[in-house]
């Protein structure tokens, strides 16, 4: 019987991160949007599941900022402001730009050649519109980047600055291509890292950090634009 306690357990988990999973990507794709509230029956019944799942998936969501409870009515979708978008990149610069010349000077050229395929996901993701797939791979590149540092607590923190600045609408820019330019700043980055050009990768990945905080705020423009059609 304990067992099979455990077993019921791990898949209430699993399911739990895929409802969360799933809506991350509505946020991303602007199906759920700021402001609005959301109630957990109304979402379970979009996803085919039962309320309770969505419920722990929304209490994730809201840990992370991305939501925020409203008392007997469900999720309200954080908003997020020019300041916020401003702190944001104002402290992964401060982290992810030193860290990154230091990883320069110091990774092997394995360590950083390990890392080209995932770079090049970046950019077919983004050339195949498939935005999914390209902040999966992003995800992924710039934390095991940063995890050469060896310095876990720094990657963690990333990791949550990189969720809470999750922003809706982000779909619009890539059907227009925009995401493609930024998908190739992670190529560059590599480049200049394995050639041991650690003031050119910093000055690169202040760029690629100016140029994210840029398409945050296009994408939040062109799904504003889209609410007021």
């Amino acid at each position: 019987m304990p067992h099979l306690k455990s077993q019921a357990i791990s898949v209430q988990t699993h399911l739990r991160d895929q409802v969360a999973n799933a809506l991350r990507a509505a946020l991303i794709a602007g199906d759920l949007r700021p402001g609005v509230i959301y109630s957990a029956p109304t979402l379970a019944a979009e996803l085919g599941v039962s309320a309770t799942p969505v419920r722990e998936a929304m209490l994730d969501l809201a840990r992370e900022g991305l939501v925020e409870a409203v008392r007997n009515k469900g999720f309200r979708v954080t908003e997020m402001t020019e300041r916020d978008l401003d702190e944001f990149t104002e402290i992964r610069t401060l982290i992810e730009v030193p860290t990154v010349g230091r990883v320069a000077a110091t990774a092997t050229a394995e360590q950083l050649e390990a890392l080209r395929p995932l770079a090049r996901q970046i950019v077919t993701a983004a050339r195949d519109h498939d935005v999914l797939k390209y902040l999966e791979a992003d995800h992924r590149f710039h934390l095991e980047l940063l995890a050469l540092a060896g310095n876990h607590h720094l990657v963690e923190v990333v990791a949550d600055l990189r969720k809470r600045s999750r922003l809706f609408g982000l779909g619009s820019l890539n059907e227009t291509g925009r995401l493609v330019a930024s998908a190739e700043e992670h190529v560059e980055l590599l480049d200049l890292m394995a050639a041991g050009r650690s003031r050119e990768a910093e000055e690169c990945m202040r760029r690629h950090l100016t140029h994210v905080r840029t398409l945050w705020a296009d994408g939040r423009a062109d799904a504003e634009a889209g609410v007021e059609a």
